[in-house]
């Protein structure tokens, strides 16, 4: 019996909002260096390292990032870009990832994840993600989850519920069973879940085989898995075209909602290692360095009697008694905003900017 090897697949396509004008419809957050001279992209596959080799390695994205991503990503193959004719959420990106690393390699086992989150400690996340994929060569039709230890009642992650199998929880070692996924909880509720001590943040990274992939899709969302099945039993020099045609018709659905909440073999390993999405600019802030005022700012920014900013400018900026502001500027934008009001930038956007 052949070996089943080990692949990942990180999810490159979304827009980036909240961090316009910064990002934008062209070069969205995981494309930018956020928090070093490497882009978000760049990190997640750096931080894959001694794991998944890159020829093993495949990122899912829209066909208009198929450049930068290979600008980027100078050693990922060209062929390991799997294209989406138009954004229809995790699940079916997901699904279509599977169907197309099935086809070329046979079953793999896959880790899959966001291209524009932070891990600080890479060597823990590496050691999750190790044992992981053992759990998983032992257990095929498993499905593993990282989730995050919370250390606040934090309100803007799904969450998960796990069985307690065992109280005395050593993390970053325990495979534990998933009881149920959980929405983006009000304050008191996540206050509750801190309190009672089984719920993780939803990290968004399962490592699954592809075999696995395609029989939940194949349960779940049979429309999905019909049409991808469909294109993948056409001649290869037809797949562009049909591709193009058939894609738009799947479910346009999160894994979350359209998998994970159905699923009965689901796993959790609990993990700590310096994780955020990094939704909003305040997650940058949690993440750099900061003056004794708590400013975070660009190098070019002077202030007085200010403090809790975020600025990010090209001119020289100076600060006057201010505090809790997010100034960003760019060569079309200067958009100063609330800290409370971070996450509302995605809808401004939509409303003057692209």
């Amino acid at each position: 019996m052949a070996e089943i090897k080990d692949f990942a697949l990180i999810m490159a396509g979304g827009k980036g909002e909240r961090f316009w004008p910064l990002s934008t419809d062209e070069r969205p957050k995981q494309f930018l260096n956020l928090f070093s001279d490497k882009t978000m992209i760049q990190l997640t596959v750096e931080r894959l390292e001694g794991l998944v080799p890159i020829n093993h390695t495949f990122v899912v994205t829209g066909e208009q990032y198929i450049g930068i991503t290979c600008e980027q990503l100078a050693g990922l193959p060209r062929e390991n870009i799997i294209v989406e004719p138009m954004g229809r959420n995790t699940a079916p990106a997901i699904a279509l990832s599977a169907f197309y690393i099935k086809k070329h390699f046979g079953s793999a086992n896959l880790v899959v994840l966001p291209a524009d989150h932070l891990v600080k400690d890479v060597d823990g996340f590496r050691k999750a993600l190790r044992n992981a994929l053992d759990f998983i060569r032992k257990n095929k039709d498993a499905v593993v989850t990282l989730g995050i230890k919370p250390d606040r009642p934090e309100t803007g992650y799904g969450y998960i519920k796990f069985v307690k199998e065992n109280e005395d929880v050593k993390y970053n070692e325990t495979v534990l069973r998933v009881e149920r996924f959980v929405e983006k909880p009000a304050y008191e509720v996540a206050l509750k879940y801190l309190e009672e001590g089984n719920y993780l943040w939803n990290a968004g990274i399962f490592i699954w085989n592809v075999d696995t992939i395609i029989e939940t899709t194949r349960r779940f969302l049979p429309k999905t898995y019909e049409i991808l099945n469909k294109l993948f039993e056409l001649p290869e020099d037809s797949y562009e075209q049909a591709l193009k045609e058939l894609y738009p018709q799947v479910d346009n659905i999160s894994v979350d909602y359209g998998i994970m909440e159905h699923y009965d073999r689901i796993y959790v390993i609990p993990s700590e290692f310096g994780w955020d999405d990094v939704g909003s600019w305040t997650s940058v802030e949690r993440h750099s360095k900061k003056d004794e005022m708590g400013n975070v700012l660009a190098s070019n920014v002077y202030y007085f009697k200010s403090k809790g900013n975020i600025v990010k400018t090209n001119k020289k900026t100076i600060l006057n008694d201010v505090e809790d502001l997010i100034v960003i500027e760019t060569d079309e934008y200067i958009v100063i905003s609330s800290k409370k009001s971070a996450q509302g930038i995605k809808d401004i956007k939509k409303e003057v900017g692209k």
